[in-house]
């Protein structure tokens, strides 16, 4: 896949700025409703779009510049939100950042969707365990976590997969591009 440099920092700044979002809406709005009666910190939705974020990054800088995207991520986290959040949030993010490398790589020759969607069920489970553990002490908001991350992860596909779909049609056909001549 091909990506032209200011898709590709735009990708990794886009992804910068969820990690400090989404432990800024966790410190300043607590939990959120995210459907069917479940509750999750309000970071939920941030973290879930870093999700794809992360592998469109990927994609389009490398390996090594997600994880100096994630490192500069933690420290602005640091300094803005609280800091045991961005601690857990460190921690999560790391940990799920190595799970993900691990299922996408292999996965990435079947296609970048597929991909995206293996690895981000693995990441958003690794970062959710360890994120709710580490900053609540509890997993009470796990099924909530989990629903908020896969709604935010299913519409940037969709997205993505629109995006896509449109790209590759090319120019819309007209009657007369319609139109064979024959031989003269």
């Amino acid at each position: 896949m091909k990506v032209s440099i200011t898709a590709g920092s735009g990708a990794l700044l886009a992804y910068i700025a969820t990690i400090p979002a989404a432990n800024l809406a966790v410190t300043y709005f607590g939990a959120v409703p995210v459907g069917f009666g479940y509750d999750a910190p309000a970071g939920v939705y941030m973290v879930g779009l870093a999700l794809v974020l992360r592998d469109l990054s990927r994609e389009a800088a490398g390996r090594v510049a997600v994880l100096v995207a994630i490192a500069v991520g933690i420290v602005l986290s640091y300094l803005l939100a609280d800091p045991g959040l961005a601690m857990a949030s460190a921690v999560a993010f790391a940990v799920a950042e190595l799970a993900d490398f691990g299922v996408y790589e292999p996965l990435r020759q079947r296609g970048l969707i597929v991909a995206m969607l293996v690895s981000n069920a693995v990441g958003l489970l690794c970062d959710s365990l360890l994120f709710l553990k580490l900053a609540f002490g509890s997993l009470d908001y796990l099924p909530g976590q989990i629903l908020g991350k896969v709604w935010m992860t299913l519409s940037a596909v969709v997205v993505l997969s629109l995006f896509r779909r449109r790209r590759t049609r090319g120019p819309a056909r007209t009657a007369s591009t319609l139109y064979v001549r024959g031989p003269q």
